[in-house]
């Protein structure tokens, strides 16, 4: 019987321990932990096309152009026949069949 009631109390600790609730303090410093988005190097919605800023980190191309990260620009690289169909995402930017092709950040200003 003790060794089942110690196990009950270990359990129960270990169940508090993984509570999700947590403090204030740790509430605080969740709310200030980088975004998905912020960690991938995503550009923000107002920076300049073709710009430094215009980046995405995710993908390595311009964030103005990556089609992956924004399905919408997809209709317009079609319509320039700038379109892989065999990998989902424009030709100008498909390192599989271009290997040779280089795509490179602006320089800061």
């Amino acid at each position: 019987m003790k060794t089942f009631v110690t196990t009950w109390i270990i359990a129960l600790c270990f169940v508090a321990g993984c509570s999700k609730s947590g403090s204030d303090k740790d509430s605080a410093n969740k709310k200030s932990e980088p975004t998905k988005t912020e960690t991938a190097g995503h550009a923000a919605k107002d920076v300049v096309p073709g710009s430094h800023e215009d980046w995405c980190g995710e993908h390595q191309v311009p964030e103005s152009q990556c089609t992956r990260c924004n399905a919408e620009l997809i209709a317009a690289f079609k319509a320039t026949n700038d379109w892989c169909a065999e990998h989902g995402l424009p030709e100008s930017q498909c390192l599989k069949c271009n290997p040779d092709l280089k795509i490179v950040r602006p320089p800061k200003k």
